[in-house]
Formats: structure tokens, C-alpha cells, sequence
């Protein structure tokens, strides 16, 4: 294994010790790999090695909130070097993957850019995988050149961690840190019904602008909850996105009033920790059952996209570090693969919308002396296309 001085943006810790249900569990984060790791924002806590929310809080979060924050959504390991391969140890705690099925994620794959450059199954239980980081042609990445940056996304379902991380045939090391993105949201942004982790809007957009995306999607879950507004504040970030809004008009059902004056307050706590951080909020997408459906206080899912989107325009006009982006038309019906969570097209799409709006922001705030990052090589349409993923190689 190469050189781990690399050091990313420190953990939330919270007074009384980073621990959760149960206290710390810090055997699952070996020091060795942390370096490695990309999309940890969190302390580990017993039986939560990568938790996407402060396990301190596992008492004043939702149920649904904190369930999610255990599976390790977006969490990957990030590296560069001379190796033609890269072998990792691990250990899964299980294949009961619920709604998503695979989609949740139960192989290794190694990407370069938007380019597939392996994949290959997880077990259950302890195991080790070899995956080769060499044959991409990709160059839609960015932050340190595409062909220097390697990323392995897990298998997020089965709730992996990673024990060790070896080159084979050359040396691999912690790949440069990018700016910290901080991408709060429901399942959309969790990556539901995408086929694979690493076509998650989040993760494509991470990959193609540069970007090291902390994604606190919550599936299920992500109403504005204000215990997530708390953390979001506590946690260091170059650039923030909200998108939520779904939840509310079902699961947990709110009035247009409710989710206007929760929108309000869930800005302004998040300000109150970063009163200059460029933050982006999208408004929901289309939902066709939703649209025009009252629930049960009376709102549709366009009344609630309505005040979203006016409550963000009138604090855009005192916020030059704030944008919106209208939901409401960037995907069509048939790119929602179950009528609700969009397929791989429609991630694609939000990558691109999304995705460009939080570099836009970013890139806006660089000075001279702090510039932001490389700028992305090819954001195109074609860059950032999913390509398909290679067919399934014995696990070794």
C-alpha cells in the first residue's frame, strides 16, 4: 500500500465522544485506509463503520432517518499511483438489500471517469477482491486529471467494511483531496432505482465536476428534518445542495405551510454554519401520482414544488450564494423506472442539471488564491453518459 498522508476535512464530533447506539466501534475503520476513503463525513459507531449521519444523534433523528444513515451510500475509496490493480480486503453484514434489490449495491467497481474499468461480486462475510485500475479512456473527470484518479464504489447494500487496500503490480495511494460537496436529499439522492451505486446522480456528478460528494440522501426519509440542518451547519463543506420535498406530500404528510416555514428554518440553520457557502436547492421532480393528488392536508406535490420554489426566489434576491433549480420539468414520466425514482437515463440527467448548478456555485466563490479545483475536461453530454457495465468476472 502507497503513502496515507493524505488528510481529508476532520469527522463531526460532538461533546461527549463520537458514539452511537451501542459507543464506538472503531475496529471497522483501520487506520490505514481511512486515507483512502471519499464520502465519510461521520464517526463510526458499533455495527455503523460509515454512518451518513452523527451517530450522537441516532436519538433525535427519525427512525427512517437514521435506518438509512447506516448503509454507507456513496462512500468509496479514491486513489492514484502506478498499479495495474488494486486488491481489497473486506467483510459484508448481509444480503437483505430490501426495495433496490442489486441496485443497492453488491459488487466492487472501479470507474475512471464515467468509464467502467472493472466489477466484481461481494460475498458474504469476509473476502477479497481484486479489481483492475487500468484500461479507461474516460475523460470527463476532473481535480487531478483522469488518468490519475481511480474510484471503487462498494456494495452499498451489503454494508461493507473495508479492512485493507493493496496496489498489485505497482503502488496505489490516496488520490488529492477535492472540495467537499454536501448533498442532502430523499432517495432520489440516495440513488434509488439506479442500477448500479456509482450511477447515482450524486456519484456521477462527484466524478464529472470534481467534487468530493458527502451524500446524505435519505431514503423514505429527508423532510427537513432540523436535527439534519444541525449537522449539515457542524460539518465542513465547500458547497451544499438540498433536494427534498417528496416525503412531504406522503410518508409523513405536510401542508404547503409547513414545508414553506420548514424549508425557512432548515436554510437558516444550515446558514448559521455556513453564512457563505454556496448552496443549491432543488426543487422536487415529477412524481405523475403526485402532481395534482391532495393528501391528506390538502397539498399536492406541485403545491409543495410552488412554495419550495418561491420561498428559495425570495431568498435568492437577498443570497447571491444561492440558486434554485426547478425540478418540475427536468425529467419526463418515462424516465422514472417505478414511477417515482428515475432510472439510469434520468440520474444522468440530474448529474448534469444538478450537478452543474453546484460546480457553478463553487466555481463562483474561487478566488486566485483559492481556486476550487481543476475545472472538469468534458462535461458533455456524451462524458457523462453512463457506459455499461462490463460483465461479472469470478470473485478471486
Amino acid at each position: 500500500m502507497g503513502s496515507t498522508d493524505r488528510k481529508r476535512p476532520a469527522a463531526a464530533t460532538q461533546s461527549g465522544g463520537p458514539t452511537g447506539p451501542g459507543g464506538s466501534d472503531s475496529a471497522h475503520r483501520p487506520p490505514d485506509v481511512e486515507p483512502f476513503l471519499a464520502g465519510c463525513a461521520f464517526p463510526a459507531c458499533q455495527g455503523v463503520p460509515y454512518p451518513r449521519a452523527l451517530p450522537a444523534d441516532a436519538g433525535r433523528l427519525p427512525a427512517d432517518t437514521w435506518a438509512t444513515a447506516s448503509i454507507p451510500v456513496g462512500v468509496r475509496l479514491e486513489l492514484t499511483g502506478d498499479a495495474k490493480a488494486v486488491e481489497i480486503e473486506y467483510e459484508t453484514a448481509t444480503t437483505e438489500l430490501g426495495y433496490r434489490g442489486e441496485g443497492a449495491g453488491t459488487t466492487f467497481t472501479s470507474w475512471r471517469g464515467q468509464s467502467v474499468l472493472d466489477e466484481v461480486p461481494a460475498v458474504l462475510g469476509r473476502g477479497l477482491v481484486t479489481l483492475r485500475l487500468v484500461g479507461g479512456t474516460d475523460s470527463s473527470s476532473s481535480s487531478g486529471g483522469p488518468r490519475d484518479r481511480s474510484v471503487v464504489t462498494l456494495p452499498e447494500g451489503m454494508r461493507p467494511s473495508i479492512l485493507a487496500v493493496r496496489g498489485v503490480g505497482g503502488t496505489v495511494r490516496p488520490a488529492p483531496v477535492q472540495p467537499r460537496w454536501l448533498c442532502y436529499g430523499d432517495s432520489i439522492a440516495e440513488g434509488w432505482a439506479a442500477s448500479n451505486p456509482g450511477r447515482a446522480w450524486p456519484a456521477i456528478a462527484g466524478r464529472l465536476y470534481g467534487l468530493d460528494v458527502v451524500n446524505l440522501g435519505y431514503a423514505g426519509a429527508a423532510r427537513g428534518e432540523m436535527v439534519s440542518a444541525e449537522e449539515i451547519a457542524g460539518l465542513e463543506a465547500a458547497v451544499i445542495s438540498l433536494s427534498y420535498g417528496t416525503n412531504c406530500w406522503t410518508r409523513v404528510q405536510h401542508s404547503a405551510e409547513q414545508v414553506g416555514a420548514g424549508l425557512d428554518a432548515f436554510v437558516d440553520l444550515v446558514r448559521s454554519g455556513h453564512p457563505d457557502t454556496p448552496m443549491v436547492v432543488a426543487s422536487p421532480v415529477i412524481r405523475p401520482d403526485a402532481e395534482d393528488q391532495p393528501n391528506r392536508l390538502g397539498a399536492t406535490l406541485g403545491d409543495l414544488r410552488a412554495v419550495i420554489e418561491a420561498r428559495i426566489e425570495r431568498r435568492c434576491a437577498v443570497d447571491p450564494r444561492l440558486q434554485l433549480v426547478r425540478g418540475g420539468a427536468l425529467l419526463a414520466s418515462d424516465q422514472l423506472a417505478d414511477g417515482v425514482h428515475p432510472g439510469d437515463e434520468g440520474h444522468r440527467v440530474l448529474a448534469e442539471a444538478i450537478g452543474s448548478a453546484v460546480r457553478a456555485g463553487l466555481d463562483a466563490t474561487a478566488t486566485p488564491s483559492h481556486p476550487a479545483t481543476t475545472a472538469p475536461a468534458d462535461t458533455s453530454t456524451a462524458a457523462v453518459r453512463a457506459t455499461e457495465l462490463p460483465t461479472h468476472r469470478a470473485h478471486r
